[in-house]
C-alpha cells in the first residue's frame, strides 16, 4: 500500500493556499516516515495563534486593575465587563469550530489571529477615564474573538494527531493558549510597577506587533487538511448525542472554572482583600500560570490512565480546595485563601487535559458500539470528536461566565466572594458524581474497541477513554 502523501496539491475549487489531499495519522508507518513532522509543525504555530488569542480575550481582567476611581465604574460593573468578554467568547466557538473545515486550518488561523488586531486597536483608542461605560462594554465584547481561536484551535489539531497522541496533543496545544491568560496579566504587572496605573496603552500596545507575527507565522508555516470537510450530518449527530452535553457539563466545571477564575482573581483580590493594583497584579498571574502548565500533564495522564478516572478524582480534589477557599473567606485569611486558590487553579488545569482527552476516545467507542471496526471507527471518531469539540468548549467557555456573574451577584449582596464559591463547590460534587455515574460505574458492553477477542487484548469500555 502506498503511503499518504502530504504534499499540498493544486489549488482545486478557487482554494489557495497549503492544502494536505490525503492525510491517515491511524496509520503508523504514515505518521513515523511524514505525519508526525508535519502535525508537529502545525502544532506548534497553533499554540502561538491560540496564546495570543486568549490573552487578547482575557484582556479586560487586566484592564479593570487600571480603571481607578476616575473611570466612575464600581466592582459590580467590573465584574459585568469581563462577563461580557467571556459571553462573548463562549458564543463565537461555534461558527469557529465549524470553520476550519469550511476554510482550512491554516487560512482560519491566519484569518483568526488578524482579528485580534479590531479588540486590541478599539482598547487603545477608548482607555482613559471619561469614556462611557457602554463603550467599554462593547469593546470588552469584541475580545471574545479572542476566545473563539480556542475552539478552531483545538478542532483543527484534533484531526492531524492519531488517537493515541491526542491527549498529549491537545493538552499542549490548549495549554500553551492557556499561558496567554497569565502572560498578559504579567505584562500588566510590569507596565503597573514601572509606569504605574495610568498606562494601560502600553500594555495594548505591546500586542498590536505579536498579533501580526502569528498571522505572518501561521500563513508561512501551517497546513490545511482538505479530508476534513464541513459536515452538517456530523454536527447534528453531535448535537443529539448525550456524550456531548455531558462533557459540556465537565467542562463548565474544569475550563469554566479556569477562565472564570482567571478573569475574576485580580478584582476578588481588590474587592474582598483590599489589594491595591500593584498588589493584586503581582499575585493574579500566578494561579492561571500553573493551571496552563499542567494542563498537558493532564492529557498525559489521561493517555496513560483514562481520563474518566483522572477526571472523576481531579473533581473531588477541585471541591476540597473549593472548601479551604470557603473556610479562607470566612476567616478573611489572604494566606489561606491564596493557597485554596492557587490549588484549584492548578487542578482545573489537569481537569482540563483530561477532560478534552475523553472526547475523541467517547466517540471512538460509540463508532464501535454502532458496529464500526478499523479505519471506519478511527475515521467516525475524527468526525464527531472534531464537530462536538466546538459545542463543548462553548458551553464549557460559559461556565465562566457563570463564575463572573456568581461573584458579581455574591458581592452586591454580602459583600464577599464567599456564597459563589460554595455554588461552586457544589456543583463540583455534581461533576463527581456524574463522572462516576455515567463513565466509571461499570464498562458500557457495546462500547468495546475494535480488537477481536480472541487477540487477548483488554476492550476498551469508557472508563478508559
Amino acid at each position: 500500500m502506498t503511503a499518504p502523501t502530504t504534499t499540498p496539491a493544486p489549488p482545486e475549487g478557487g482554494r489557495r493556499g497549503r492544502w494536505i489531499e490525503r492525510w491517515d495519522p491511524e496509520d503508523e508507518t504514515f505518521w513515523r516516515e511524514t505525519g508526525e513532522r508535519v502535525a508537529r509543525r502545525n502544532l506548534v504555530f497553533s499554540v502561538l495563534s491560540e496564546h495570543i488569542g486568549f490573552s487578547i480575550w482575557t484582556l479586560w481582567s487586566v484592564m479593570v486593575l487600571f480603571m481607578g476611581p476616575e473611570y466612575g465604574v464600581d466592582p459590580a460593573g467590573k465584574f459585568f465587563l469581563i462577563a461580557t468578554a467571556t459571553l462573548v467568547g463562549a458564543v463565537v466557538r461555534v461558527p469557529y469550530t465549524f470553520a476550519v473545515a469550511r476554510f482550512g486550518g491554516r487560512n482560519w488561523t491566519v484569518f483568526s489571529a488578524l482579528m485580534l488586531l479590531l479588540p486590541t486597536g478599539a482598547a487603545y483608542l477608548v482607555m482613559e477615564p471619561g469614556t462611557s461605560y457602554g463603550t467599554f462594554l462593547a469593546v470588552a465584547a469584541l475580545t471574545g474573538v479572542g476566545g473563539g481561536n480556542f475552539a478552531s484551535s483545538m478542532t483543527n489539531i484534533n484531526s492531524f494527531f492519531p488517537l493515541r497522541k491526542k491527549g498529549w496533543a491537545l493538552g499542549l496545544n490548549a495549554g500553551g493558549g492557556n499561558i496567554g491568560v497569565p502572560v498578559v496579566q504579567l505584562i500588566g504587572l510590569l507596565v503597573i510597577g514601572t509606569a504605574g496605573a495610568t498606562h494601560p496603552r502600553i500594555v495594548l500596545g505591546v500586542y498590536i506587533p505579536l498579533i501580526v507575527v502569528a498571522a505572518v507565522c501561521a500563513a508561512l508555516f501551517m497546513d490545511n487538511l482538505a479530508p476534513v470537510r464541513n459536515d452538517a450530518g456530523a454536527a447534528g449527530e453531535a448535537l443529539r448525542d448525550r456524550h456531548t452535553w455531558i462533557m459540556s457539563l465537565l467542562y463548565i466545571g474544569t475550563f469554566g472554572s479556569f477562565i472564570g477564575y482567571s478573569f475574576a482573581f485580580g478584582l476578588v483580590l481588590q474587592t474582598q482583600f483590599g489589594r491595591t493594583p500593584l498588589q493584586a497584579a503581582s499575585l493574579t498571574f500566578i494561579g492561571p500560570l500553573l493551571g496552563s502548565l499542567i494542563r498537558p500533564i493532564g492529557g498525559k495522564l489521561a493517555d496513560q490512565y483514562g481520563g474518566a478516572r483522572i477526571t472523576l478524582w481531579n473533581f473531588a480534589a477541585m471541591a476540597l480546595a473549593t472548601g479551604v477557599v470557603v473556610f479562607a473567606s470566612v476567616i478573611e485569611s489572604l494566606t489561606v485563601f491564596l493557597v485554596g486558590f492557587v490549588a484549584l487553579f492548578l487542578l482545573t488545569g489537569l481537569g482540563n487535559g483530561s477532560t478534552y482527552k475523553m472526547i475523541p476516545g467517547i466517540f471512538r467507542a460509540r463508532a464501535v458500539e454502532k458496529g464500526m471496526a478499523g479505519a471506519a471507527a478511527d475515521a467516525y471518531g475524527r468526525r464527531l470528536s472534531g464537530a462536538s469539540m466546538g459545542l463543548i468548549g462553548a458551553v464549557g467557555a460559559l461556565g465562566g461566565l457563570g463564575i463572573n456573574l456568581a461573584f458579581r451577584q455574591s458581592f452586591m449582596t454580602a459583600g464577599t466572594g464567599t456564597s459563589a464559591f460554595v455554588v461552586f463547590l457544589l456543583f463540583y460534587v455534581a461533576c463527581f458524581a456524574l463522572t462516576w455515574a455515567v463513565y466509571l460505574r461499570e464498562p458500557a458492553p457495546a462500547a468495546e474497541a475494535a480488537v477481536p477477542a480472541e487477540s487477548g487484548r483488554s476492550r476498551l469500555s469508557y472508563s478508559e477513554v
